[in-house]
């Protein structure tokens, strides 16, 4: 595909709650412009942009795909974005590299929760938007009730420039109200009357002159309404709403033209701000402006390497040049550059200001980077993703797999930011951070299909401790002859609590030599072995004071050694005398809820222990500030998003341990002694 001047490229986001029909969409407009001869079904695992095993098998989008087109002499750019919630991270990727979107609104379903998040992040974006509703072949669809959901939820701004002809089995088209036919059938001219009005109506009021005009009688032409609509929409007043069906592949020209008539070139849409090392500028999308290109995506494949989607936003970039990463700071080689067609790669010597593509085998860049010119360092705003939510623990199943298993996480984390994964050293886990199961599952299958090592990913562990209650004075003895030198150690140790968070303390106050000084550090050794392994269920020991104030020794027999085993010993004996309690980590959570499901929210969490810290009401949501075990929350995303039907989200962070309520704590020995130890 050669390169085209900025002003004929088109960038468009199709963002929608899962199932509403962005890849059919995409499928049908690659159709329609003869990018393809035959479309694909997403159910059949045929389409352009589902070509991952993983979206195969679920009939569902999980990552961002670029399918670029040509249609009335432009190049429209098509990003199809997952619509799961899971996957919310590939979303954000597609739409920092977008102009604008188009929102896509199921027919029979009207605005799902995942509709008003993805339209959350456009107007966060500060993206012209075209709501295309989808499915109106479909059984129930209903095109005024899907646009009377839109309007109530989204906003009056949301204006019909078209009205359909019939639904569901009797679906025969739509009708174009910035200009109708004179034929209009019977069955939907008063709607065509009433929805047109309404369309002029709010263009007109987006302009004083034609409101002005409207107000005296007068006709405002198509070329006025037309412009009149693409200001409205720049300016965010206007989101017009289209409408057609993928399946009978109506209504998908006119979206073509839409995209190319109402939706901003890369020159026209808001220019983005980049840093320099003289402050802030505001780029223009100029072909002869400074490099600035945007790493939007990154994909990882075990044979060909890392392949990085780019957006360029000022200047052009060219195969086989040196460009600068102004993040890392550090030269880069731009080998051949590709545009990006699904999995397809077509070889392209540029990429101008605005154009989308991709380059392989990058040496340092990562998601978010920006790539420029040494000399005209230009820095863009990087990506945001969100915070996991929900975490699992990462197991190999194979020796084999746990000695690669650190470095294919690394890998799939650097191709999906969403995705974060450490190591927990209180449990000897390996924890991967996601936006839920799905999202976690998904990583494993990728795992074993393109690194061949398998993994599974469980609940993982609670990092419980053990402490003690009250102050306890312990000896102990270690004596052993076994013929020649024996082994002689004897400590007398006082145990005291420390406060939460006191971690562990040793000192001594010996007198009169009776424990050698060369010995005391053995003596601390040995108590420190014994930190690993409480009495009540083998967690860890913390919160705790140690003191050695007396003991005794043999001029033969006592060495470092002996003591050693004498301080592990006295430890233990004293630690189970001194009313030892197990502790439990406390997460600071905030949840954030539609009012209408606060009160089961409220509910859920008091049934998990939770203790509430406040409320907060705004706008019709409310946000729950709470304190609660990390046992009780550790699935807490797929139960929040079954209350909430997905409206629900939280935070989470450690804040503290405290004491486990003493009804459960056999519990989790048993559970415990069904485990390995758990070491720190």
């Amino acid at each position: 595909m050669s390169a085209l001047d900025t002003q004929y490229l088109r960038n468009i986001a199709l963002v929608s709650h899962s199932g509403a029909g962005k890849t059919s969409i995409t499928e049908a407009m690659l159709l329609a412009s003869g990018a393809i001869s035959r479309q694909g079904r997403v159910d059949d695992g045929t389409t352009v942009t589902d070509y991952e095993p993983e979206e195969i098998k679920r009939s569902s989008s999980i990552q961002t795909a670029l399918a670029p087109c040509l249609w009335s002499d432009h190049k429209i750019n098509v990003i199809d974005t997952p619509g799961y919630p899971d996957f919310v991270g590939e979303a954000i990727s597609g739409l920092k590299a977008a102009d604008a979107a188009v929102v896509v609104v199921a027919a029979h379903a009207g605005v799902e929760v995942g509709t008003q998040e993805v339209w959350r992040m456009c107007e966060e974006a500060g993206l012209p938007r075209i709501i295309f509703i989808n499915k109106m072949d479909r059984e129930n669809a209903d095109f005024d009730r899907a646009l009377e959901s839109i309007q109530q939820v989204l906003g009056k701004g949301c204006t019909a420039i078209q009205v359909a002809i019939g639904a569901q089995q009797q679906f025969e088209g739509i009708i174009d109200l910035m200009n109708p036919p004179a034929d209009v059938p019977a069955s939907v001219a008063a709607d065509v009357e009433r929805l047109r009005g309404s369309m002029v109506e709010t263009v007109v009021e987006t302009d004083d002159d034609l409101m002005t005009r409207y107000l005296e009688g007068e006709e405002i032409t198509r070329e006025e309404l037309a412009a009149g609509l693409k200001k409205g929409m720049l300016s965010g007043q206007i989101v017009p709403v289209m409408a057609g069906s993928t399946i009978k592949g109506e209504g998908i020209t006119e979206l073509l033209d839409a995209v190319v008539n109402l939706l901003p070139s890369p020159v026209e849409a808001t220019a983005p701000m980049a840093n320099t090392a003289d402050g802030e500028v505001q780029l223009e999308a100029r072909a002869d402006g400074p490099l600035a290109t945007l790493v939007f995506k990154t994909t990882a494949d075990p044979y060909v390497g890392t392949l990085s989607y780019l957006r360029v936003f000022s200047g052009t970039i060219k195969s086989d040049s040196q460009v600068w990463n102004s993040q890392k700071g550090q030269a880069e080689r731009i080998g051949q550059l590709f545009t990006l067609r699904g999995k397809t790669q077509e070889q392209t010597t540029v990429l101008v200001a605005g154009d989308i593509g991709g380059v392989a085998k990058l040496a340092a860049t990562s998601t978010g980077d920006s790539l420029t010119q040494r000399d005209q360092a230009l820095t863009l705003e990087p990506i945001r993703f969100p915070d996991p939510v929900n975490v699992s623990a990462i197991h190999p199943k194979s020796k084999a797999d746990f000695d690669k298993m650190s470095n294919v996480l690394a890998r799939l984390v650097e191709e999906d930011p969403s995705l974060h994964f450490r190591r927990e050293s209180a449990t000897g886990e390996t924890l991967l951070d996601g936006m839920g199961d799905t999202h976690i599952g998904v990583a494993v299958e990728k795992a074993k299909r393109k690194f061949g090592v398998e993994m599974e990913a469980t609940v993982p562990k609670v990092a419980y401790m053990e402490t003690i209650s009250v102050t306890m004075k312990t000896e102990y003895k270690h004596k052993k002859q076994t013929g020649g030198h024996g082994q002689y150690g004897h400590v007398k140790i006082e145990l005291e609590p420390l406060p939460r968070g006191g971690g562990f303390e040793f000192g001594h106050r010996v007198v009169g030599g009776n424990v050698p000084k060369e010995y005391i550090p053995s003596v601390e050794k040995g108590i420190m072995k014994s930190l690993q392994e409480g009495v009540v269920a083998g967690y860890p020991i913390v919160d705790l004071k140690v003191v050695l104030y007396d003991g005794s020794s043999h001029p033969v027999d006592s060495s470092g050694m002996a003591f050693e085993i004498a301080g592990s010993y006295a430890l233990k004996k004293g630690f189970a005398e001194a009313s030892p309690v197990l502790l439990e980590p406390i997460m600071f959570i905030e949840v954030t809820v539609p009012d209408s499901f606060t009160g089961e929210v409220m509910g859920d969490l008091n049934g998990k222990r939770a203790r509430i810290l406040g409320m907060t009401p705004s706008g019709g949501v409310t946000t729950i500030e709470a304190e609660a075990p990390q046992a009780e929350v550790a699935r807490y995303a797929t139960d929040l998003r079954s209350m909430t039907q997905g409206r629900g989200r939280f935070k989470t962070e450690f804040t503290r341990y405290e004491e486990v309520p003493a009804h459960l704590v056999q519990r989790i020995i048993e559970v415990s002694k069904s485990e390995a130890p758990v070491k720190a």
